[in-house]
């Protein structure tokens, strides 16, 4: 392994650093008041497509599709890349400014790589182009949807088309005014072996029998402009041509688009952390407290050493896991993406847990961004399937290995 940055990511590094510096953090507050206010729900910060006119304009634009997808891509690996998503993961919206949030990045990798010339041209497209949004259907209220196998939603073929039917929820991004198209898992055969029942479709977010059932609310928030809504499919009518790869392909579909997406969440955790690191850090050295600065005290000082040795050593075990990925596929890779899955956001808990502790009062408040670190973070040890889920598979997969030496 050679982490070593390339000259390339070097200077990409640069350029988003003096990005974020110049155009990202001074708006941080104003962006913040703007989508938590009422009257603005559901709608997009205004200033956020004059900064994706400047990104873009940088070429600081899809850096995370992988270099095989040829003339699509920027060329960077997912080594290259890892530090790029850490500085973007500072101030968690800012990925989309250079189009590189989730769910698009999953949902234009699946296109990328499972959909047919025509899917490409109508949906690829626009997404890389950032003129559209949206969001991966799948998890659903009533099964245990981190076994995807119990998956009810009907896929039904009729005629020329397919009749979706069933219930889905914690969709993010599907409120957002720019999403205009779906991903959506479901049964097309209830027969057939279990892991060959699930199918993936493209489906309009205008397509009639689509009903919004409730907006969910994530630790009291509606994450307005994208949110979380919970939805119901009731005849929903799109052509076959809309369905990709084949019927029966889900879980390869499903698999090759969650391994990138879940160590995309890591690498922006990882900016996070680095960021409340530095945030504690000052804070400590500026604040007195019973005749003293509280960089003086020991047990100040363990905090910060220690949360520096955990951010170390989740950053490294991301690029071990990049570097895998590069050199053998997803596939083979998937017990250090499991692996830094558990690991990454329960290290971010810690440390920020650390760093609002240190600022009493003002670490609860939107004063400063740790809060916000906080509950994103608990948030992604479920997205993407819940750590007991990784933890149980990579058991499993180790078991196997060191049985078979």
């Amino acid at each position: 392994m050679d982490f070593d940055l390339s000259s390339k990511t070097i200077q990409l590094i640069a350029k988003i650093e003096a990005f974020m510096d110049e155009h990202v953090y001074p708006v941080e507050d104003e962006r913040n008041d703007f989508v938590t206010d009422p009257a603005n729900l559901w709608q997009e910060w205004p200033g956020l497509e004059p900064l994706k006119e400047k990104a873009r304009a940088l070429g600081l634009w899809n850096l995370f599709l992988p270099h095989e997808y040829g003339e699509l891509s920027p060329g960077l690996t997912n080594l290259q890349y890892a530090p790029l998503a850490e500085i973007m993961g500072r101030s968690p919206w800012s990925a989309e400014i250079f189009n590189c949030s989730a769910p698009d990045t999953g949902n234009m990798e699946v296109l990328a790589k499972y959909g047919s010339p025509e899917q490409k041209e109508e949906w690829l497209k626009p997404l890389l182009d950032g003129t559209i949004r949206s969001a991966y259907v799948m998890t659903e209220p009533q099964v245990a949807s981190s076994d995807a196998t119990n998956l009810e939603m009907s896929i039904k073929p009729d005629g020329d088309d397919y009749v979706i039917n069933g219930r889905k929820w914690w969709i993010s991004g599907f409120m957002h005014p720019a999403t205009k198209l779906l991903i959506v898992m479901g049964k097309t055969d209830f027969d057939a072996p279990r892991h060959l029942q699930h199918s993936m479709i493209l489906v309009p977010k205008a397509t009639p029998g689509i009903t919004v059932v409730k907006n969910q609310r994530v630790f009291g928030s509606l994450n307005s402009p994208g949110g979380e809504a919970e939805l119901r499919f009731e005849n929903v009518r799109v052509p076959k041509g809309n369905l990709i790869l084949g019927e029966g392909r889900g879980f390869e579909i499903a698999q090759g688009r969650l391994g990138p997406g879940r160590i995309h969440h890591c690498m922006r955790s990882i900016g996070q952390a680095q960021r409340a690191l530095e945030i504690m850090a000052r804070r400590v050295e500026s604040r007195v407290a019973f005749g003293k600065k509280l960089s003086d005290q020991s047990s100040i000082r363990q905090d910060v050493a220690r949360s520096y040795a955990e951010v170390e050593m989740a950053r490294l075990l991301i690029l071990k896991a990049a570097d895998r990925m590069d050199k053998v596929g997803n596939k083979d890779a998937r017990d250090l993406i499991a692996a830094i899955k558990v690991i990454a956001p329960q290290m971010v808990q810690t440390v920020v847990d650390r760093a609002i502790q240190s600022h009493g009062g003002m670490g609860l408040s939107d004063d400063t961004p740790l809060a916000q670190f906080f509950t994103i973070n608990r948030a992604v040890r479920i997205a993407d399937g819940p750590d007991e889920v990784h933890m149980s598979q990579l058991g499993k997969l180790k078991i196997q290995e060191y049985n078979s030496l």
